[in-house]
C-alpha cells in the first residue's frame, strides 16, 4: 500500500503542476517537495506518470512552473552533495530528483527557446549554494559538478572507507582517488565494487541512476542538425571534461576499469542470469556510453545558446578534453594489456558456445565497445601499437568478423557494419596487422560461412566475400573500404586456402564484367583493387601461395577478357542491355561449400517494427585514406594524391599490358584442339568439386538493372563513354599477371600432357616448388592506404553514436518521441 500511495501522491503532484497557471514561488517547499520528499519512485515509475504531452504543456503554458522545477531538482542534488547523504531519506530524495530531471531534460532540449535555461543562473531563487553572488555558476555546471561529487559520495555510490562515529566525511575535501570504483588502469588496489557488502546492490543502482542522468545532460546533441563543423562542441560535456570537475580523473580511471574488468559469465553457474538482475551489468552499460560520449570531441568552440555571459566566455580554443588527454596517455604495458583482454572478453562473449541453450549471458553492447576500442586506437598510437605487436589483436579481429557476417542481411544493422570495417580499415594500414593474419585458425566460432583449413587471413576474405555477395544494398558503399583492407594486407599473406583464393577469383569475375562495370563510374575501381591485390601476392608472397596461383590460371579467361574490353558505343550498350544467362560461373552450385560452421545460423533480415536511425552518408574511399608507400627499410612515406584513386606503376603501362595480352590469346587459339588444353580443361572439371566455390548468386539482373538506374539518375543520368572505359582501361595493372600466365600456363599444359594428369593436387604440387624469380616485372613498391580522419567521418561517427545511445536505452525510453533532429528514427 505504501508504494501505490507514493505513487498516488506522486501523481497528484504532477496534475497540481500542469494545472496551475499562476507561477508557484520556489519557497514554497510544501508544494515541490511532493515532487522528491515525500514518495518512493522507480525511475520506470516517473516516466510512466509524467507523460510527455503534460510536460510539454508545462512548457509552453507555465514556462516559470518547469522551470523552478528544474532549478529545486538541481538545488536538492547540489544539497546532497555537500552533506554526502548521511540518512536514507536524504538518498531517497536524490534519487527522486535524479529520475525527474532524467524525464525532463530532453524536453527542454528539444526545444531550441529552452536550451539556454541551464546554461544561466536563476537569481532570486534563494539558495546560497548555487547564485551567492555575482560569479554564480550556471545551472548546467551546478547539475554537472553535484553529479560528479555524488558518484564519489562514501556510503551512497562507494563503500567509504572509514567506520565508527567519525565516518562522515567531509565532501569538499575528498580525495575521490581513493574512491576508484574498479582496479585496473592506475589503480591497483582491492575493489571497491568488489566487497560482498550490505547494500553492493544499492551502490550500484545509485551509481547507474546518476550515470544515466549524465549521459541524459550531454543529449543535447541528439536536438541539433547535423554538421560537419568539429569546432562546434558539446557545451556540458566541454564543462565537465574540463579542469572544473576536480573529479575528472578518477571518473574517468573508474569508468575504463568498470568497463573493462567487466565479466559477464560470474561464477559460471548455468543461468545464473535467470535468477537475478545484473545491476553490474547496467552500470556497465551506462558507462561504456559515458565514454564514448565523453571522447568524442577533443578541442574546439563549445557551442552554448547565446546568452550575455556565454557569449563573453566563447574564445578560439576550447578547454582541453581530459577525458582525452587521460586516455591518450596510458601507456604501461600491463595497463594496455587489461584494456585489451577486457575489451577481448566482452566483444567475444556472444560468440560464446555452451551444452545448454541459453545458459550464458550475452551482452548486448557490442556496438559500444566497437567505438571504445576505435577511440582507444585513435587517441593512443602506444595502444594501437601494442594491439598488433602480438596475436592478441586476433582476438579482436574474430569477433568482429563475426559480427559483420551476422548483421550483413540486417539493414537495422548498418551502423554496425560500417564501424566494423572502419576498425579493420584502421588496423590493415600497419604492416603487423597483415602478419598476424597468418596465424592459423583453429578456433571454432559459429559463423555461417564455409568449412575451410586456413588462417586468419582466409576468414577474412571469406567473410568479406559472404558480405559481398549476399549483404543488403546498402552495404554497398562499403565495398571499397572491404577490398582496401584486403590490398593493404596482401603483401604480407603467405599462404591463401583454396576457398579463399577461389573467392578473390569469383570477385574479380563478378566486378569486370562488361555490364557491372558500365553500370556506374566508381565501379571499374572493384577491378583495380583486385588486381592490386593479386600482384602483392605474386610480387611478394609468390612461394606459399600456389592455391592463388592455380586459381589465376584456372580463371585466366577473366583476365584477358578484361585486357580485351570492348570499349566502342555499340558494345558498351549491348553490355548494359545484356540478359544474365543461366546458369553461369555466379551461380548457386552444388558444392562442399554448402557445408557451414557447427552451429552456425544464416544471417537474417531484421524482424518488423524494428527500430534504426538514419545515418550520413560515409566518403569516398580517397577521402577516408591516405596513401603511403613502403620504403626499403619498412617505413611509410606519403604518397602524393593525384587526380586517379589508383596509381599506375611503369611496369603496368598499357602497351605492355596489351602486347602481353594478345601473345597469350594468340597462343591459347593456337593450340586449342591439342590435347595438352584438353587434358588441362579436364583437370579443371575434376577440380571444381574440390576448389570451384561459386555458390553465391551476386546480383539478379533486375537488381543490377535497378541499381544502374539508380545510379545514373544520383549523378545526373551519368553514361559511359568510350573515352571514359579507355581513360581506365589502359592503366589496368595486368602486365604481372599476363607475364605469369605466359611463363605458367605451357608448363602445366606440357605436365598434363607428359603425365596424363587428372588430378589438381599434382598442378598444386608442381606449382608449390615453382619460380618466377627473374620472370616477373620489378617488384612494384608496397602501397598502403592508411585510414584519415576527416569531417565526413567525425559527423558519420557522431550521428552513428548517438543513434546507438537512443537505441540502447529503451528502459526507461529517455529519447522516444521527443523531436530529435541529428537523425532520423525509422521503423522497419
Amino acid at each position: 500500500m505504501g508504494s501505490t500511495d507514493s505513487k498516488l501522491n506522486f501523481r497528484k503532484a504532477v496534475i497540481q503542476l500542469t494545472t496551475k497557471t499562476q507561477p508557484v514561488e520556489a519557497t514554497d517547499d510544501a508544494f515541490w517537495d511532493q515532487f522528491w520528499a515525500d514518495t518512493t519512485t522507480t525511475v520506470q515509475d516517473v516516466f510512466a506518470l509524467v507523460p510527455a504531452a503534460e510536460i510539454r504543456a508545462v512548457r509552453e503554458e507555465s514556462p516559470s512552473n518547469l522551470a523552478t522545477l528544474c532549478y529545486k531538482a538541481v538545488e536538492k542534488l547540489v544539497q546532497g552533495a555537500e552533506s554526502g547523504c548521511p540518512t536514507e531519506r536524504e538518498k531517497q530524495v536524490i534519487l527522486n530528483c535524479t529520475c525527474i530531471l532524467t524525464r525532463i531534460l530532453p524536453y527542454i532540449f528539444e526545444d531550441q527557446d529552452w536550451r539556454g535555461f541551464f546554461w544561466s543562473t536563476v537569481p532570486g531563487a534563494g539558495r546560497a549554494g548555487l547564485d551567492d553572488d555575482d560569479g554564480a555558476r550556471p545551472l548546467a555546471e551546478s547539475l554537472l559538478l553535484a553529479i560528479a561529487d555524488l558518484l564519489f559520495c562514501p556510503d551512497f555510490t562507494v563503500h567509504s572507507h572509514k567506520r565508527g562515529p567519525d565516518s562522515v566525511e567531509n565532501m569538499q575535501s575528498i580525495d575521490s582517488c581513493e574512491y576508484i570504483w574498479e582496479a585496473g588502469v592506475g589503480f591497483a588496489h582491492v575493489s571497491l565494487l568488489s566487497h560482498l557488502h550490505v547494500g553492493l546492490t544499492g551502490f550500484l543502482f545509485l551509481s547507474t541512476s546518476l550515470l544515466r542522468l549524465l549521459l541524459t545532460c550531454f543529449s543535447e546533441a541528439m536536438y541539433l542538425p547535423p554538421s560537419s563543423d568539429n569546432s562546434v562542441l558539446n557545451p556540458w560535456v566541454t564543462f565537465f571534461c574540463s579542469t572544473e570537475n576536480r573529479h575528472a580523473l578518477p571518473l574517468f580511471t573508474s569508468l575504463l576499469n568498470v568497463v573493462c574488468a567487466y565479466d559477464p559469465v560470474g561464477y559460471g553457474i548455468p543461468y545464473n542470469h535467470l535468477l537475478f538482475s545484473d545491476y553490474r551489468e547496467q552500470l556497465v552499460e551506462q558507462a561504456v556510453q559515458i565514454l564514448i560520449v565523453t571522447l568524442e570531441h577533443d578541442g574546439g568552440v563549445p557551442h552554448r545558446p547565446a546568452s550575455p555571459s556565454s557569449m563573453e566566455e566563447q574564445e578560439s580554443t576550447g578547454p582541453e578534453n581530459l577525458f582525452v588527454n587521460y586516455l591518450s596517455r596510458i601507456h604501461r604495458e600491463e595497463d594496455f594489456d587489461f584494456v585489451l583482454k577486457g575489451l577481448a572478453r566482452l566483444l567475444t562473449n556472444p560468440l560464446t558456445q555452451t551444452y545448454l541453450p541459453n545458459s550464458t549471458k550475452k551482452i548486448q553492447f557490442h556496438q559500444e565497445l566497437l567505438v571504445l576500442f576505435w577511440k582507444l586506437c585513435d587517441f593512443n598510437k602506444k595502444f594501437l601499437f601494442f594491439v598488433l605487436k602480438s596475436s592478441d589483436v586476433l582476438d579482436i579481429l574474430v569477433p568482429i568478423l563475426y559480427y559483420l557476417n551476422d548483421a550483413r542481411a540486417d539493414q537495422s544493422r548498418v551502423g554496425l557494419m560500417h564501424i566494423g570495417v572502419f576498425i579493420l580499415l584502421l588496423l590493415s594500414g600497419e604492416r603487423n596487422f597483415g602478419v598476424r593474419l597468418n596465424k592459423p585458425y583453429s578456433i571454432h566460432v559459429p559463423m555461417d560461412i564455409p568449412v575451410f583449413t586456413g588462417t586468419h587471413a582466409d576468414l577474412l576474405i571469406v567473410v568479406f566475400h559472404k558480405i559481398i555477395t549476399t549483404g543488403h544494398q546498402r552495404l554497398q558503399p562499403l565495398f571499397d573500404c572491404l577490398l582496401t583492407i584486403v590490398v593493404n594486407v596482401s603483401p604480407y599473406l603467405k599462404s591463401l586456402s583454396m576457398v579463399a583464393a577461389n573467392k578473390l577469383l569469383h570477385l574479380l569475375e563478378a566486378f569486370s564484367t562488361s555490364w557491372f562495370l558500365f553500370s556506374a563510374a566508381q565501379n571499374h575501381h572493384l577491378v583495380f583493387f583486385l588486381l592490386e591485390a593479386f600482384n602483392n601476392i605474386i610480387q611478394y608472397q609468390f612461394d606459399g601461395n600456389c592455391n592463388l596461383v592455380y586459381a589465376i590460371i584456372r580463371k585466366r579467361n577473366v583476365f584477358h577478357q578484361l585486357a580485351n574490353l570492348p570499349s566502342d558505343p555499340s558494345s558498351i550498350q549491348k553490355a548494359l542491355q545484356r540478359k544474365r544467362k543461366s546458369p553461369d560461373v555466379i551461380s548457386r552450385t552444388s558444392s562442399q561449400e554448402t557445408v557451414s560452421m557447427e552451429g552456425s545460423h544464416p544471417a537474417v533480415p531484421a524482424e518488423p517494427g524494428t527500430l534504426k536511425t538514419s545515418l550520413v552518408a560515409i566518403p569516398g574511399i580517397d577521402k577516408l585514406t591516405e596513401k603511403s608507400q613502403v620504403s626499403e627499410d619498412g617505413t611509410m612515406v606519403s604518397v602524393p594524391k593525384t587526380d586517379s584513386p589508383h596509381t599506375v606503376h611503369p611496369d603496368q603501362s598499357a602497351v605492355a599490358g596489351t602486347s602481353d595480352t594478345e601473345s597469350n590469346s594468340g597462343r591459347d587459339n593456337e593450340v586449342s584442339v591439342c590435347v595438352c588444353v584438353h587434358a588441362f580443361k579436364s583437370i579443371c572439371t575434376v577440380g571444381k568439386s574440390i576448389s570451384s566455390h561459386y555458390q553465391d548468386v551476386f546480383y539478379t539482373e533486375a537488381e543490377m538493372e535497378r541499381r544502374r538506374l539508380s545510379s545514373a539518375s544520383s549523378t545526373s543520368f551519368w553514361a559511359p563513354t568510350p573515352d571514359w572505359v579507355l581513360s581506365w582501361k589502359c592503366k589496368l595493372p595486368l602486365q604481372t599477371i599476363m607475364r605469369l600466365l605466359q611463363v605458367l600456363v605451357p608448363q602445366v599444359e606440357k605436365i598434363c600432357i607428359d603425365k596424363g594428369l587428372t588430378d589438381e593436387s599434382e598442378i598444386l604440387k608442381f606449382l608449390q616448388h615453382g619460380t618466377l624469380v627473374g620472370l616477373l616485372p620489378v617488384p612494384h613498391p608496397i602501397l598502403i592506404r592508411k585510414y584519415q580522419a576527416n569531417a565526413g567521418t567525425a559527423m558519420w561517427f557522431r550521428t552513428y553514436m548517438w543513434g546507438v545511445v537512443y537505441l540502447r536505452n529503451v528502459d526507461p525510453p529517455i529519447w522516444y518521441d521527443t523531436d530529435v533532429r541529428l537523425f532520423e528514427i525509422q521503423r522497419m
